[in-house]
């Protein structure tokens, strides 16, 4: 990279909660925030938004009479955005760019709408605009009130740190100043459930942790799917305000052997991590936030992945699906915000099931992994 990216604000909401006090808080704790919901025809565990969050999110799809008719994965962006916005100095006339990414976009609407158009043969007026890919980094540019870029992409679970590539891509071209990037998921349906347990990688646990995500004893894929929403902002160069910088960016894609594969040795990992490292000693790296779906061979593959490049000095491992299940798109820049306050409070985050770990003794460099089928990897290299 040319120059360091400051990360002058971020916020999110997923079952940890919407402020960074009370998701560090949950973080703290050896509990996870997984629940047994009911759907049409089974039930299973999945990581649902506070009531508490549930409601204030209400209260913004009411503030303008625009929205009543927006999907949740649009009404999530806009309350996150909000808030990250409030933290900074950032003001509409900066005409900031936007970068919003979801894997599966407006799922709630785009079903309802697809149930209608069978039972009725029509399709509602709204059911176009409302669903289209773009629709979320649209709603966040008219609600802001910002004229700059507006960027939507889907690349399954690496969609949020590509959004991030995106960011540091455009602020590295001079083309823009400032940079809003996020990730939206809001698709706790019955289909999108089925599909994936279709796929044999959702959880069956009964009983302790319904996800078991960096257990590498375990017997049986784990998977258990989130909600959730998360925006950084991003400004060029070293920023007095900055929480965090981003030093280095990697990425790469597999050769697909199957929709869903990857390597046993996670090869697309290897790259996007030796590219986020670049010329940076590997033994500088303290800390790893895994992707670590809870599958057998997604697990498995990222921590081969690991040990080739980091050889005999691991890094302190962790994740965070175990506690707030995995939520798609939104997943990766979930992690981001895990190693944002990992550096501010000097502390690392341990998965109670898994093997115990040596502490490093500071966290200087947090690296961060995410993937999606097909084998889409994106590391990103975060220092204090």
């Amino acid at each position: 990279m040319k120059e360091l990216i400051s990360i002058t604000s971020f916020a999110s909401v997923s079952a940890l909660g919407s402020t960074s006090e009370e998701i560090w808080k949950n973080y703290l704790n050896n509990h996870h925030f997984l629940t047994l919901k009911e759907f049409e025809s089974f039930k299973a565990w999945v990581a649902l938004l506070t009531e508490e969050d549930k409601y204030a999110i209400e209260e913004v799809q009411n503030s303008d009479n625009k929205y009543k008719n927006l999907d949740p994965s649009v009404l999530y962006t806009l309350f996150v955005a909000r808030k990250a916005m409030e933290q900074t100095n950032w003001k509409a006339s900066d005409n900031f760019g936007i970068n919003i990414g979801s894997s599966r976009g407006a799922t709630s609407l785009f079903e309802k709408y697809h149930k209608e158009f069978l039972k009725t043969g029509k399709s509602s007026t709204l059911s176009s605009p409302t669903t289209t890919l773009g629709n979320i980094s649209s709603w966040i540019a008219h609600d802001l009130q910002t004229n700059g870029p507006e960027i939507s992409h889907s690349i399954t679970c690496s969609t949020g740190l590509h959004s991030l590539l995106n960011g540091v891509a455009w602020l590295q071209s001079g083309m823009s100043e400032k940079f809003m990037i996020g990730a939206s998921e809001a698709s706790l349906t019955d289909f999108t459930i089925a599909q994936m347990q279709a796929l044999k990688v959702y959880s069956k646990e009964k009983n302790g942790y319904p996800c078991k995500a960096f257990d590498l004893n375990k017997p049986k894929n784990t998977m258990v799917l989130g909600e959730a929403a998360s925006v950084f902002c991003l400004e060029k160069g070293i920023k007095e305000n900055a929480l965090a910088f981003i030093e280095g960016i990697g990425y790469a894609t597999e050769v697909l052997k199957h929709n869903t594969s990857v390597s046993t040795n996670a090869e697309c990992f290897q790259k996007s991590m030796k590219m986020a490292l670049g010329t940076i000693p590997s033994d500088e790296v303290d800390a790893i936030i895994m992707h670590a779906p809870g599958t057998i061979k997604g697990d498995q593959s990222e921590i081969n992945a690991i040990q080739k490049v980091f050889c005999n000095k691991t890094p302190f491992l962790t994740t965070n699906k175990w506690k707030l299940g995995h939520t798609f798109g939104a997943s990766g820049l979930l992690s981001l915000e895990l190693a944002v306050l990992m550096l501010q409070h000097q502390q690392v985050i341990e998965v109670p099931f898994a093997q115990p770990q040596e502490h490093p003794k500071k966290l200087s460099k947090i690296l961060v992994n995410a993937v999606g089928f097909g084998g889409n990897a994106v590391s990103v290299l975060l220092t204090k």
